[in-house]
């Protein structure tokens, strides 16, 4: 069946049909009034969630099912130790498809291999949120005109932030696309990721002043340094406000740039720049409702379809070396890794595995 784990999982060609399905559901949402009748929903969400978990809910309502789920891990046996495997498998006696929220990097993955339902990923850690993507590439194309051939600037915590890893995958995919990677060098990003950008030859850079890449920008996707990811409230503190959006720095801006952000913000938008034209982080909560709608009506119609081939996992007789992986903490779990053929040997690539990424959450192991 068709489970949503990585904005990879989709291709091109599957985001666009999503992005048409959507404009329809926007405008003639009557005629899916009725779509998913007798169908249920359930929200896993072992973390906190505002805009997630309810745009799922309300999306759901509104093509005429239902939903169950918690709302905390506290709400959950969970709390009494019960595994991921083991919450999925018996979710699934009652809901026709799964949406879960969880702090563990790679939790999805180790759902699936229980799943007797789809399973879409709304966040696992500082890993990926393949739904808030959706909701940026409708943002993108309503406010911009296209998906290809934007100057993004990617702002903030680059390092811990799920979201920009999706935007990332997705936008990288569509040709002329350039990142400016906006941090402070202690949040950058993965080195994984940048990694593969160079292997595949999307255009990007780093830097630290906002101000000095502002005025380049065809969209800014501000982010917010997020505490529950840091394990030093001091290193939080010394970070969190390095990066603040505020009117000054909007007037250094092109008339036609636009603002994101995943939301929620702390303090690094300032609220005067909510009433500024070019602020769409408002529209982007109303575009991923309509555009979760269409994702659960594409793996419900899909959900008997074969999936796609897997990469190649093998073990290494060692534990992942990221502690927020799930594989590194949950029992039962059989650590698994993906071998990088990357060497080059008279400049052909060979089968040597010059690397390994953790199945689960993408770490490289060294």
């Amino acid at each position: 069946m068709r489970h949503l784990l990585s904005i990879t999982d989709l291709t091109v060609e599957e985001l666009d049909g999503l992005l048409k399905t959507a404009a329809n559901i926007e405008a003639h949402p009557e005629q899916y009034e009725t779509a998913l009748a007798g169908k249920k929903l359930a929200t896993l969400f072992f973390e906190p969630s505002t805009r997630t978990r309810l745009s799922f809910e309300a999306a759901m309502y509104e093509l005429g099912g239902h939903v169950i789920g918690f709302a905390g891990a506290s709400a959950s046996s969970a709390a009494k130790g019960e595994s991921v495997k083991d919450t999925i498998r018996t979710v699934g006696c009652y809901a026709d498809i799964i949406a879960m929220r969880h702090p563990l990097e790679g939790a999805p993955w180790a759902a699936v291999q229980s799943a007797t339902v789809p399973v879409i990923n709304a966040g696992d850690g500082g890993h990926h949120h393949p739904t808030q993507t959706l909701a940026d590439l409708m943002t993108l194309k309503r406010e911009k005109g296209r998906l290809d051939h934007l100057k993004l600037g990617l702002c903030g915590d680059l390092k811990f932030g799920r979201t920009v890893h999706s935007l990332i995958g997705a936008l990288s995919r569509y040709p002329g696309n350039e990142f400016i990677l906006i941090s402070p060098r202690e949040l950058r990003l993965p080195s994984g990721i940048a990694d593969q950008m160079r292997d595949q030859g999307i255009p990007f850079r780093e830097a630290e002043s906002l101000e000095e890449e502002i005025g380049g920008l065809d969209a800014l996707y501000m982010t917010r340094v997020q505490q529950e990811r840091f394990f030093s409230v001091e290193e939080y503190l010394r970070l969190k406000d390095t990066y603040i959006l505020d009117e000054e720095k909007m007037r250094l801006a092109p008339r036609d740039m636009i603002v994101l952000h995943p939301l929620p913000r702390v303090n690094e938008i300032a609220v005067q720049v909510d009433q500024d034209v070019r602020a769409c982080y408002f529209k982007q909560v109303m575009y991923g409702k309509i555009m979760r709608k269409a994702l659960i009506l594409k793996l419900l119609s899909e959900k008997d379809a074969a999936p796609a081939p897997g990469p190649v996992l093998v073990t290494t007789g060692r534990q992942c070396r990221n502690p927020r992986c799930i594989s590194s903490t949950e029992q039962g779990l059989t650590p698994l890794f993906r071998p990088v053929h990357t060497q080059m040997v008279q400049g052909v690539a060979t089968r040597i595995p010059t690397k390994y990424l953790c199945a689960y959450c993408d770490m490289e192991q060294v």
